[in-house]
């Protein structure tokens, strides 16, 4: 057996698998899984559609884990994820991080406290790993499942809220981050307003043998498209949100990745989680590096890995995430840089190849959030 035939036998595959391939979709291995980057209209076409009017992502690769417990599991979760669980409501979903001793996070997630429990969205590549790391964390006495029996889609764009009210009664009433549960098919699914596009959208959590049916129901009642990979890539560039394994990683604080806005004030005030030490430092007395966004001159793209100079010629970091964004008609990336070199307007220039492109430190996002307004 040849390696590339061992490999791909090795990859699972989601639900829509099949439905992916009748459709069009060019496969690649991600995270373990064979999963669409694009289609025939091409990633460009996909995102527009997606910023225009609405796209169906299948997500189904990434982790769903269920832990069936009352409050007196926060203690123990709140170690591990920053979070201060006793002041989430019901059905209200966060964005949060799990958390090593150095301060470095394992895995970005969302977090969402339900009347049973808590549910947590966790990436794909880290998934079996943060379930060992929760359920190490939270000891006996409680459930915690990592659900192969669901599907995750995202219904993403300006019209989505128009299509899912067609097919699920009230759910326009649905505030940005909170979630409920809806009926399909005479069961019981769970929907969030969330994603991760920067636009108002929809997250489904339904059985495997379902999803196919609901994702065909959507493009029936819209004019809703499949979008891949590729596009919801260069949509949550445009967005400044990070992709985990590449603009966060394991050696990276939440302050250094410019994400302490997630940590609740009174967990910056308290600590009590961990890595609290060096997080709260650098809280006060700034990190040495933060993520920042870079617009580079002309057209060239700085992919990841591209080196970051001062105007003086000083290497000052390097390019995490880079691509075109086709909101904004140009090439857009985030990096890190040394903190005193990442105030809006700081001239840079970046080393792509033997080209030394300049650029400048931009403001996050590129392209303005169109979440639903609570």
């Amino acid at each position: 057996m040849s390696a590339a035939n061992a490999e791909l036998k090795q990859t699972s595959k989601t639900s829509l698998y099949e439905f992916h391939k009748n459709s069009g979709a060019k496969l690649v291995n991600f995270a373990g899984y064979e999963m669409p980057i694009q289609y025939q209209d091409g990633i460009i076409q996909e995102h527009t559609h997606t910023r225009n009017s609405i796209g169906i992502f299948d997500v189904s690769h990434m982790g769903q884990l269920k832990i069936e417990c009352s409050s007196s599991i926060f203690p123990y979760l709140e170690k591990i994820i920053p979070l201060d669980f006793s002041s989430i409501k019901n059905n209200q979903s966060k964005y949060s991080f799990l958390l090593n001793d150095k301060g470095g996070i394992e895995d970005d997630l969302i977090v969402t406290k339900v009347d049973t429990g808590i549910k947590i969205v966790l990436n794909a590549a880290c998934k079996d790993n943060d379930a060992k790391i929760i359920k190490d964390s939270i000891g006996e006495g409680f459930t915690a499942v990592l659900r192969d029996d669901l599907s995750l889609i995202a219904i993403q764009g300006p019209k989505a809220v128009d299509a899912m009210e067609k097919i699920f009664k009230d759910i326009s009433k649905l505030n940005f981050m909170f979630g409920n549960y809806f009926e399909y098919n005479k069961k019981k699914i769970f929907i969030t307003r969330s994603g991760y596009t920067g636009e108002d959208g929809f997250e489904v959590s339904i059985k495997n043998e379902d999803v196919q049916e609901l994702t065909q129901d959507i493009m029936r009642v819209s004019d809703a498209k499949l979008i891949g990979l590729g596009a919801r890539d260069s949509l949550r560039l445009e967005a400044g949100l990070c992709l985990y394994g590449h603009d966060i990683n394991t050696n990276t604080t939440p302050v250094e990745g410019a994400l302490s806005w997630a940590i609740p004030k009174t967990k910056k005030e308290k600590g009590g989680f961990l890595g609290d030490k060096i997080i709260l430092d650098q809280i006060k007395n700034k990190p040495k590096k933060i993520r920042v966004g870079i617009k580079p001159e002309g057209k060239i793209i700085a992919r990841e890995g591209t080196r970051i100079f001062s105007n003086d010629q000083k290497e000052i970091g390097h390019v995490t995430s880079g691509g075109f964004g086709p909101s904004v008609n140009g090439p857009i990336a985030m990096g890190y840089v040394d903190y005193e070199q990442s105030k809006e307007g700081t001239k840079v220039i970046l080393k792509v190849r033997e080209n030394m492109v300049h650029g400048v430190v931009s403001k996050l996002p590129f392209y303005k959030k169109n979440y639903v307004k609570n």
